[in-house]
Protein backbone atom coordinates (compact mmCIF):
# COMPACT_ATOMS: atom_id res chain seq x y z
CA UNK A 1 0.00 0.00 0.00
CA UNK A 2 1.36 3.20 -1.05
CA UNK A 3 1.73 6.36 1.90
CA UNK A 4 2.87 9.22 1.14
CA UNK A 5 4.67 11.27 3.58
CA UNK A 6 3.84 14.55 5.50
CA UNK A 7 5.15 17.92 4.32
CA UNK A 8 4.79 20.68 6.46
CA UNK A 9 1.15 22.21 5.01
CA UNK A 10 -0.02 18.31 6.06
CA UNK A 11 1.74 18.73 9.30
CA UNK A 12 -0.13 21.87 10.08
CA UNK A 13 -3.08 20.62 8.86
CA UNK A 14 -2.66 17.75 11.53
CA UNK A 15 -1.87 19.85 14.22
CA UNK A 16 -4.77 21.93 13.58
CA UNK A 17 -7.51 19.21 13.80
CA UNK A 18 -5.62 17.50 17.00
CA UNK A 19 -6.49 21.53 18.03
CA UNK A 20 -9.69 21.24 17.53
CA UNK A 21 -10.68 17.44 18.43
CA UNK A 22 -9.31 19.10 22.12
CA UNK A 23 -11.66 21.81 21.38
CA UNK A 24 -14.57 19.61 20.87
CA UNK A 25 -13.68 17.44 23.75
CA UNK A 26 -13.12 20.00 26.86
CA UNK A 27 -15.44 22.74 25.16
CA UNK A 28 -13.38 25.32 26.26
CA UNK A 29 -9.49 25.66 26.97
CA UNK A 30 -6.63 28.18 27.48
CA UNK A 31 -3.64 28.78 25.05
CA UNK A 32 -1.43 27.38 28.28
CA UNK A 33 -3.43 24.33 28.06
CA UNK A 34 -3.49 23.60 24.83
CA UNK A 35 0.18 23.67 24.46
CA UNK A 36 0.20 21.46 27.84
CA UNK A 37 -2.03 18.51 25.79
CA UNK A 38 0.00 19.38 22.70
CA UNK A 39 3.24 19.57 23.65
CA UNK A 40 3.76 22.25 21.57
CA UNK A 41 5.38 25.43 22.96
CA UNK A 42 3.54 28.52 23.32
CA UNK A 43 4.60 30.20 19.93
CA UNK A 44 3.63 27.45 18.06
CA UNK A 45 0.00 26.76 19.55
CA UNK A 46 -0.31 30.86 19.09
CA UNK A 47 0.30 30.34 15.44
CA UNK A 48 -2.07 27.31 15.05
CA UNK A 49 -4.72 29.07 17.47
CA UNK A 50 -4.28 32.59 14.98
CA UNK A 51 -4.69 30.83 11.59
CA UNK A 52 -8.29 28.67 12.98
CA UNK A 53 -9.07 32.03 14.28
CA UNK A 54 -8.67 33.71 10.85
CA UNK A 55 -10.67 30.50 9.00
CA UNK A 56 -13.28 31.06 11.66
CA UNK A 57 -12.92 27.30 13.13
CA UNK A 58 -12.38 28.79 16.42
CA UNK A 59 -13.37 31.75 18.24
CA UNK A 60 -11.71 33.71 21.68
CA UNK A 61 -13.84 34.50 24.52
CA UNK A 62 -11.73 36.97 27.13
CA UNK A 63 -13.13 34.73 29.65
CA UNK A 64 -10.32 33.47 32.14
CA UNK A 65 -9.74 29.72 32.84
CA UNK A 66 -7.21 30.20 35.70
CA UNK A 67 -6.61 33.24 38.00
CA UNK A 68 -2.96 32.55 38.27
CA UNK A 69 -0.32 34.53 36.02
CA UNK A 70 -1.25 36.26 32.56
CA UNK A 71 -3.80 35.13 31.03
CA UNK A 72 -5.22 35.64 27.13
CA UNK A 73 -8.53 33.99 27.77
CA UNK A 74 -10.20 30.99 26.02
CA UNK A 75 -10.76 29.59 22.46
CA UNK A 76 -13.63 26.94 21.79
CA UNK A 77 -16.13 26.00 18.74
CA UNK A 78 -17.81 28.92 17.97
CA UNK A 79 -21.62 29.10 18.88
CA UNK A 80 -22.95 30.49 15.26
CA UNK A 81 -22.60 27.34 13.57
CA UNK A 82 -25.85 24.70 12.53
CA UNK A 83 -27.24 22.89 15.70
CA UNK A 84 -28.04 19.60 16.01
CA UNK A 85 -30.99 17.47 16.63
CA UNK A 86 -29.91 13.50 17.67
CA UNK A 87 -32.06 10.79 17.81
CA UNK A 88 -32.04 6.89 18.61
CA UNK A 89 -34.61 5.51 16.00
CA UNK A 90 -36.21 2.28 16.72
CA UNK A 91 -39.77 1.20 15.34
CA UNK A 92 -41.25 1.87 18.35
CA UNK A 93 -39.79 5.09 19.51
CA UNK A 94 -37.43 7.83 19.07
CA UNK A 95 -35.24 9.34 22.22
CA UNK A 96 -33.76 12.91 21.23
CA UNK A 97 -32.02 15.40 22.48
CA UNK A 98 -31.20 19.04 20.91
CA UNK A 99 -27.76 20.12 20.72
CA UNK A 100 -26.03 23.32 20.04
CA UNK A 101 -23.30 24.00 17.83
CA UNK A 102 -21.04 22.85 20.39
CA UNK A 103 -23.19 20.06 21.04
CA UNK A 104 -23.98 21.04 24.15
CA UNK A 105 -27.61 20.03 25.07
CA UNK A 106 -30.27 22.70 24.77
CA UNK A 107 -33.23 21.25 26.95
CA UNK A 108 -34.39 18.65 28.10
CA UNK A 109 -34.39 14.93 26.52
CA UNK A 110 -37.19 14.09 24.11
CA UNK A 111 -39.07 10.76 23.91
CA UNK A 112 -41.89 9.62 21.37
CA UNK A 113 -43.78 6.15 21.47
CA UNK A 114 -45.42 4.53 18.08
CA UNK A 115 -45.53 1.66 16.81
CA UNK A 116 -44.65 1.89 12.69
CA UNK A 117 -46.08 -0.78 10.84
CA UNK A 118 -44.23 0.08 7.86
CA UNK A 119 -40.94 2.34 6.93
CA UNK A 120 -42.98 5.45 5.65
CA UNK A 121 -44.54 5.98 9.27
CA UNK A 122 -41.36 5.93 11.19
CA UNK A 123 -39.88 8.59 7.93
CA UNK A 124 -43.04 10.71 9.12
CA UNK A 125 -42.33 10.44 13.03
CA UNK A 126 -39.07 11.56 12.32
CA UNK A 127 -40.03 14.27 10.16
CA UNK A 128 -42.55 15.49 12.60
CA UNK A 129 -40.69 15.15 15.84
CA UNK A 130 -37.98 17.25 13.99
CA UNK A 131 -40.63 20.12 12.92
CA UNK A 132 -41.53 20.65 16.58
CA UNK A 133 -38.28 21.36 17.42
CA UNK A 134 -37.79 24.02 14.30
CA UNK A 135 -40.97 25.53 15.17
CA UNK A 136 -39.80 26.19 18.74
CA UNK A 137 -36.34 27.76 17.07
CA UNK A 138 -37.17 29.31 14.05
CA UNK A 139 -34.02 30.95 13.13
CA UNK A 140 -32.41 28.42 13.59
CA UNK A 141 -30.52 25.79 10.87
CA UNK A 142 -31.09 22.30 12.81
CA UNK A 143 -29.15 19.30 11.37
CA UNK A 144 -30.41 15.55 12.26
CA UNK A 145 -27.82 12.73 13.39
CA UNK A 146 -29.50 9.53 13.89
CA UNK A 147 -28.54 6.51 15.79
CA UNK A 148 -30.69 3.90 13.78
CA UNK A 149 -31.43 0.39 15.82
CA UNK A 150 -29.57 -2.34 13.47
CA UNK A 151 -27.18 -2.73 10.84
CA UNK A 152 -26.81 0.80 8.68
CA UNK A 153 -24.52 1.48 6.31
CA UNK A 154 -23.31 5.60 7.46
CA UNK A 155 -21.62 6.39 3.48
CA UNK A 156 -24.88 6.32 2.03
CA UNK A 157 -26.86 6.48 5.33
CA UNK A 158 -29.33 3.55 4.45
CA UNK A 159 -31.04 1.61 7.44
CA UNK A 160 -30.04 -1.95 5.97
CA UNK A 161 -31.84 -4.35 8.54
CA UNK A 162 -33.94 -3.29 11.54
CA UNK A 163 -34.38 -6.18 13.89
CA UNK A 164 -37.41 -4.90 15.21
CA UNK A 165 -39.15 -3.48 12.16
CA UNK A 166 -42.35 -5.23 10.23
CA UNK A 167 -40.51 -4.61 7.37
CA UNK A 168 -37.39 -6.40 6.20
CA UNK A 169 -36.32 -4.12 3.34
CA UNK A 170 -33.57 -1.53 3.49
CA UNK A 171 -34.81 1.94 3.91
CA UNK A 172 -33.33 4.96 2.05
CA UNK A 173 -33.09 7.77 5.38
CA UNK A 174 -30.64 9.77 4.89
CA UNK A 175 -31.72 10.47 1.06
CA UNK A 176 -35.37 10.43 2.05
CA UNK A 177 -35.36 12.76 5.11
CA UNK A 178 -33.04 15.35 3.51
CA UNK A 179 -35.17 15.81 0.32
CA UNK A 180 -38.12 16.18 3.01
CA UNK A 181 -36.80 19.01 5.58
CA UNK A 182 -34.08 20.35 3.63
CA UNK A 183 -31.26 19.78 6.15
CA UNK A 184 -27.86 17.71 6.37
CA UNK A 185 -28.74 14.35 7.88
CA UNK A 186 -26.16 11.74 9.35
CA UNK A 187 -26.64 8.56 11.02
CA UNK A 188 -24.59 5.18 11.85
CA UNK A 189 -25.98 2.16 14.49
CA UNK A 190 -26.78 2.64 17.67
CA UNK A 191 -23.81 0.71 19.29
CA UNK A 192 -21.56 3.28 17.19
CA UNK A 193 -23.77 5.75 18.89
CA UNK A 194 -22.98 4.87 22.42
CA UNK A 195 -18.81 4.61 21.41
CA UNK A 196 -19.00 7.95 20.10
CA UNK A 197 -20.59 9.06 23.24
CA UNK A 198 -18.10 7.39 24.88
CA UNK A 199 -15.04 8.63 22.97
CA UNK A 200 -16.21 12.14 22.97
CA UNK A 201 -17.49 12.83 26.50
CA UNK A 202 -16.04 10.13 28.52
CA UNK A 203 -12.84 11.87 30.41
CA UNK A 204 -10.98 8.71 31.33
CA UNK A 205 -11.61 7.27 27.95
CA UNK A 206 -9.20 5.04 26.30
CA UNK A 207 -8.40 4.83 23.02
CA UNK A 208 -9.32 1.20 23.12
CA UNK A 209 -12.43 0.28 24.03
CA UNK A 210 -15.72 -1.88 23.57
CA UNK A 211 -19.40 -0.88 24.28
CA UNK A 212 -21.90 -3.67 24.79
CA UNK A 213 -25.36 -2.53 23.96
CA UNK A 214 -28.12 -5.44 26.21
CA UNK A 215 -31.22 -4.53 25.44
CA UNK A 216 -34.27 -5.85 22.50
CA UNK A 217 -31.28 -7.63 20.61
CA UNK A 218 -27.28 -6.99 21.55
CA UNK A 219 -25.07 -5.36 19.76
CA UNK A 220 -21.57 -3.47 20.21
CA UNK A 221 -19.10 -1.51 18.78
CA UNK A 222 -15.25 -1.71 18.85
CA UNK A 223 -12.77 1.63 18.74
CA UNK A 224 -9.33 0.77 18.24
CA UNK A 225 -7.05 3.16 17.77
CA UNK A 226 -9.16 6.00 18.71
CA UNK A 227 -11.03 5.58 15.80
CA UNK A 228 -14.38 3.12 15.30
CA UNK A 229 -14.12 -0.58 13.57
CA UNK A 230 -17.08 -0.35 11.25
CA UNK A 231 -15.36 -2.89 8.61
CA UNK A 232 -15.80 -2.74 5.08
CA UNK A 233 -19.70 -4.15 5.11
CA UNK A 234 -20.76 -1.91 7.96
CA UNK A 235 -21.17 -5.42 9.73
CA UNK A 236 -18.93 -5.08 12.57
CA UNK A 237 -20.10 -5.09 16.17
CA UNK A 238 -22.60 -8.55 15.73
CA UNK A 239 -21.69 -9.88 18.93
CA UNK A 240 -24.86 -10.85 19.42
CA UNK A 241 -25.09 -13.55 16.26
CA UNK A 242 -21.91 -15.26 17.54
CA UNK A 243 -23.18 -18.94 17.68
CA UNK A 244 -23.63 -19.94 21.52
CA UNK A 245 -25.66 -23.07 20.87
CA UNK A 246 -25.59 -24.70 16.90
CA UNK A 247 -28.16 -26.32 17.87
CA UNK A 248 -30.31 -23.69 19.46
CA UNK A 249 -33.46 -21.58 18.64
CA UNK A 250 -33.30 -19.72 15.26
CA UNK A 251 -32.47 -16.76 14.96
CA UNK A 252 -34.10 -13.55 12.80
CA UNK A 253 -30.66 -13.76 11.37
CA UNK A 254 -31.33 -17.12 9.47
CA UNK A 255 -28.91 -18.98 11.82
CA UNK A 256 -29.38 -20.94 15.11
CA UNK A 257 -28.37 -20.78 18.50
CA UNK A 258 -26.89 -16.69 18.49
CA UNK A 259 -26.28 -15.45 21.59
CA UNK A 260 -29.44 -13.13 20.96
CA UNK A 261 -31.82 -16.37 21.30
CA UNK A 262 -30.53 -16.74 24.47
CA UNK A 263 -29.32 -13.17 26.24
CA UNK A 264 -31.33 -10.68 25.22
CA UNK A 265 -34.24 -9.05 26.75
CA UNK A 266 -36.57 -10.56 23.90
CA UNK A 267 -35.53 -13.91 24.06
CA UNK A 268 -35.61 -13.62 28.01
CA UNK A 269 -39.26 -12.84 27.16
CA UNK A 270 -39.86 -15.11 25.26
CA UNK A 271 -39.04 -17.68 27.47
CA UNK A 272 -41.40 -15.90 30.29
CA UNK A 273 -44.34 -16.22 27.95
CA UNK A 274 -43.80 -19.63 27.25
CA UNK A 275 -43.96 -21.03 30.39
CA UNK A 276 -46.41 -18.07 32.23
CA UNK A 277 -48.90 -19.95 29.51
CA UNK A 278 -48.85 -23.02 31.76
CA UNK A 279 -49.72 -20.69 34.93
CA UNK A 280 -52.82 -20.08 35.05
CA UNK A 281 -52.80 -18.79 38.58
CA UNK A 282 -49.86 -16.68 37.66
CA UNK A 283 -50.02 -12.80 38.30
CA UNK A 284 -48.30 -11.85 34.98
CA UNK A 285 -49.76 -11.41 31.56
CA UNK A 286 -47.74 -13.91 29.22
CA UNK A 287 -49.36 -11.81 26.57
CA UNK A 288 -48.51 -8.24 27.83
CA UNK A 289 -45.25 -9.11 29.32
CA UNK A 290 -43.50 -6.13 29.34
CA UNK A 291 -39.88 -5.67 30.20
CA UNK A 292 -40.52 -3.85 33.52
CA UNK A 293 -42.60 -6.24 34.63
CA UNK A 294 -40.03 -9.24 33.81
CA UNK A 295 -37.30 -7.03 35.98
CA UNK A 296 -39.53 -6.35 38.48
CA UNK A 297 -40.34 -9.63 38.82
CA UNK A 298 -36.34 -10.65 39.01
CA UNK A 299 -35.99 -7.85 41.56
CA UNK A 300 -39.02 -10.13 43.53
CA UNK A 301 -37.33 -12.81 43.69
CA UNK A 302 -39.27 -14.82 41.32
CA UNK A 303 -36.64 -18.05 41.34
CA UNK A 304 -37.23 -19.46 37.52
CA UNK A 305 -36.76 -15.70 35.86
CA UNK A 306 -33.99 -15.33 38.34
CA UNK A 307 -32.38 -18.67 36.78
CA UNK A 308 -33.35 -17.38 33.34
CA UNK A 309 -31.11 -14.38 34.00
CA UNK A 310 -28.39 -16.16 35.65
CA UNK A 311 -28.14 -18.24 32.60
CA UNK A 312 -28.06 -15.46 29.72
CA UNK A 313 -25.40 -13.65 31.50
CA UNK A 314 -23.36 -16.72 31.44
CA UNK A 315 -23.65 -16.89 27.77
CA UNK A 316 -22.84 -13.06 27.78
CA UNK A 317 -19.53 -13.65 30.00
CA UNK A 318 -18.52 -16.48 27.81
CA UNK A 319 -19.02 -15.10 24.07
CA UNK A 320 -16.33 -12.06 26.03
CA UNK A 321 -14.38 -14.73 26.69
CA UNK A 322 -13.75 -15.75 23.46
CA UNK A 323 -14.49 -11.78 22.17
CA UNK A 324 -10.49 -11.43 25.41
CA UNK A 325 -9.08 -13.86 23.45
CA UNK A 326 -9.29 -12.19 19.67
CA UNK A 327 -8.84 -8.22 20.70
CA UNK A 328 -6.82 -7.63 23.55
CA UNK A 329 -9.15 -4.49 24.31
CA UNK A 330 -9.18 -3.59 28.27
CA UNK A 331 -12.13 -1.77 28.68
CA UNK A 332 -15.89 -3.04 28.18
CA UNK A 333 -18.65 -0.33 29.00
CA UNK A 334 -22.55 -2.54 29.22
CA UNK A 335 -25.65 -0.36 28.14
CA UNK A 336 -29.35 -1.25 27.56
CA UNK A 337 -32.05 -2.09 29.32
CA UNK A 338 -30.39 -5.04 30.57
CA UNK A 339 -28.40 -3.15 32.92
CA UNK A 340 -31.17 -2.57 35.28
CA UNK A 341 -30.39 -6.57 36.40
CA UNK A 342 -27.53 -4.99 38.49
CA UNK A 343 -24.45 -5.83 40.07
CA UNK A 344 -25.76 -9.54 40.70
CA UNK A 345 -25.85 -9.92 36.64
CA UNK A 346 -22.65 -7.86 35.92
CA UNK A 347 -20.76 -10.31 38.39
CA UNK A 348 -21.57 -13.50 36.74
CA UNK A 349 -20.70 -12.04 33.09
CA UNK A 350 -17.21 -11.18 34.57
CA UNK A 351 -16.78 -14.49 36.15
CA UNK A 352 -17.69 -15.83 33.01
CA UNK A 353 -14.62 -14.74 31.31
CA UNK A 354 -12.81 -16.45 33.45
CA UNK A 355 -8.73 -15.96 32.94
CA UNK A 356 -7.95 -13.65 30.12
CA UNK A 357 -4.50 -15.12 28.68
CA UNK A 358 -3.96 -11.48 27.57
CA UNK A 359 -4.45 -10.45 31.95
CA UNK A 360 -0.90 -11.98 33.76
CA UNK A 361 -1.00 -11.58 37.55
CA UNK A 362 2.11 -8.99 37.53
CA UNK A 363 0.22 -6.82 34.96
CA UNK A 364 -0.67 -2.92 36.05
CA UNK A 365 -3.85 -2.92 37.40
CA UNK A 366 -4.39 0.05 34.91
CA UNK A 367 -4.29 -2.16 32.07
CA UNK A 368 -6.31 -5.37 33.39
CA UNK A 369 -9.58 -6.05 31.93
CA UNK A 370 -12.43 -3.44 33.12
CA UNK A 371 -15.83 -4.88 32.22
CA UNK A 372 -18.89 -2.02 33.86
CA UNK A 373 -21.72 -0.77 33.49
CA UNK A 374 -21.57 3.22 31.50
CA UNK A 375 -22.07 5.89 33.32
CA UNK A 376 -23.00 8.23 30.71
CA UNK A 377 -26.53 9.97 30.97
CA UNK A 378 -28.92 9.17 28.64
CA UNK A 379 -28.89 12.10 27.49
CA UNK A 380 -25.41 12.32 26.73
CA UNK A 381 -25.38 8.79 25.08
CA UNK A 382 -28.17 10.59 22.67
CA UNK A 383 -25.69 13.09 22.10
CA UNK A 384 -22.94 10.75 20.74
CA UNK A 385 -24.32 10.20 17.71
CA UNK A 386 -24.57 14.34 17.00
CA UNK A 387 -20.01 13.51 17.24
CA UNK A 388 -20.47 11.54 13.52
CA UNK A 389 -20.58 15.87 12.27
CA UNK A 390 -17.09 16.21 13.96
CA UNK A 391 -15.69 13.22 12.94
CA UNK A 392 -16.02 14.25 9.34
CA UNK A 393 -14.81 17.68 9.87
CA UNK A 394 -11.79 16.68 11.57
CA UNK A 395 -10.94 13.45 8.50
CA UNK A 396 -11.49 16.58 6.24
CA UNK A 397 -9.09 18.34 8.04
CA UNK A 398 -6.25 15.61 8.59
CA UNK A 399 -6.48 14.65 4.89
Amino acid sequence: MLRSGFNNARVREANKAIFLAHLWREKQLSKSRLAQLTGLSIPAVSNILQELLDEGRISHSTEKMSARGLNSGSYQIPLNGPWTLCMNITPTSIDSQLADARLLPVGEQGHLSFDAQTPQVLLNHIAEHWRQYRLRFPDQRINLALGVHGQVDPVTGVSQTMPQARWKTPVEMKYLLEERLGVQVRMDNDCAMLALAEKWQNPAGLQDFCVINVDYGIGSSFVIGDKIWRGSLYGSGQIGHTIINPDGSACDCGRYGCLETVASLSALKKQARVWLKTQPDSTLNPDALTTAALIDAWRNGDVRIQAWVEHAASAIGLSLYNFLNILNINQIWLYGRSCAFGERWLNTIVRQTGFNPFDHGDSPQAKATQISFGRLSRAQQILGIGYLYVESQLNDEEG
